[in-house]
């Protein structure tokens, strides 16, 4: 007996069993994921399909929509997610490339994080506000965690390496720099 199981996006469909096999009467691929410390289990062909971003994953199928898909191409940074311990595009990685890894996301961080903390107190004069619209600041705040986690006292020239792959439309580049600054300082007191 099979039934039709629609993705969330309405527009795919695939034959499954109700033995768990797909159409073509193989076993399903499963993928676990440890996504803010807890375990999820996906079948491919069920679940989601082979050829699903991570992004579409961690948004679609766990609601984690701090994670922004802007360019959907890995040229803006605002899917940044952490995956074991990496600042990675979620954009540009398939969902079963991720299976068995450890992903973090702007959910799984505490409000009191030095780095959450420094985006939402920045707003210096001369510098301006870390937030403007706030669409690119989870990318932000992930991709300087994973930067602050390796090097915890950058250069500014270091500061603009690691995030040269986001981008803020609103051009709050040097209030963001100076967010992490702020981080970096916060992370340095609590040690």
């Amino acid at each position: 007996m099979s039934e039709s199981k629609g993705s969330a996006a309405g527009d795919r469909k695939t034959q499954v069993s109700a033995h768990g096999e797909t159409e073509g009467g193989t076993d399903s691929k499963k993928i676990t994921l440890k996504v803010n410390g807890s375990y999820h289990e996906f079948v491919v062909g069920r679940d989601i399909d082979e050829a699903d971003t991570l992004a579409y994953l961690l948004r679609e199928q766990l609601g984690l929509t701090g994670l922004k898909v802007s360019c959907d191409e890995g040229a803006c940074g605002a899917c940044t997610i952490i995956m074991n311990g990496e600042a990675v595009l979620s954009c540009m990685i398939l969902a079963v490339e991720a299976d068995g890894h450890d992903i973090l996301t702007i959910e799984g961080l505490a409000s009191n994080d030095p780095v959450v903390e420094a985006f939402a107190e920045q707003s210096e004069p001369g510098y301006g506000t870390a937030l403007q619209c706030g669409y690119c600041t989870p990318g932000f705040v992930m991709a300087v965690k994973a930067l602050l986690a390796q090097n915890p006292q950058p250069t500014s020239e270091e500061i603009k390496g690691a995030l040269s792959g986001n981008i803020c439309r609103c051009g709050c580049y040097a209030a963001i720099a100076k967010a992490v600054v702020h981080a970096a300082e916060k992370i340095g007191r609590r040690r």
